[in-house]
């Protein structure tokens, strides 16, 4: 078995309640071993055969749709691409914990489309490209940014979080 986290995106937020008892019930129903949630927002912590990470996102993708109602997906990392994305953020060690996020997306990141976002977007942020993630700093902080209205262009779902989640996820992983 491999640990994997599940990153839902929209999931208590926007009228989009849900409870994560339902949600961990739920997944045990459909088979995933070892649940347990971290932080009321969508983080999933389970045990799953070694799978295809698009399969197990659509899974429980279809899982949240079907039973809450609640249309989302999943990005699905094993615990190195978890520490991967905290590693990897160039902001984590500069930044304050609670403004520096990772950003997981649905699909890989298309690198030109990425370049010509940075041409035309001026906000605070510091942003770096990753392989399915796009690692932020707001700097000016999260509440009044407007980078999420803008990375609609790029026609690719996100769902974020700070590093210091990052950390009580990969933490909780470990333990």
């Amino acid at each position: 078995m491999t640990r994997y986290v599940a990153l839902l995106g929209s999931i208590n937020v926007g009228g989009n309640r849900l409870k994560m008892d339902a949600l961990k019930a739920a997944l045990e129903e459909e088979g995933f071993e070892n649940v347990a949630t971290v932080v009321a927002s969508g983080n999933v912590l389970f045990d799953h055969a070694k799978a295809a990470d698009a399969r197990l996102e659509d899974q429980i993708g279809g899982i949240v749709n079907e039973r809450f109602g609640i249309d989302t997906f999943a990005a699905v990392r094993s615990r190195d691409e978890l520490a991967a994305a905290i590693d990897d953020n160039p902001f984590a060690n500069d930044g304050e914990p609670k403004a520096v996020h990772t950003m997981f997306l649905q699909e890989a990141l298309d690198g030109e489309a990425f370049r010509t976002f940075m041409k035309d977007y001026a906000g605070p942020e510091r942003l770096a490209p990753g392989k399915r993630e796009i690692f932020v700093d707001f700097r000016a902080g999260v509440a009044d940014s407007k980078l999420g209205q803008a990375l609609k262009k790029l026609k690719i779902r996100s769902t974020a979080r700070n590093v210091r989640s990052l950390r009580r996820m990969l933490d909780k992983m470990d333990s």
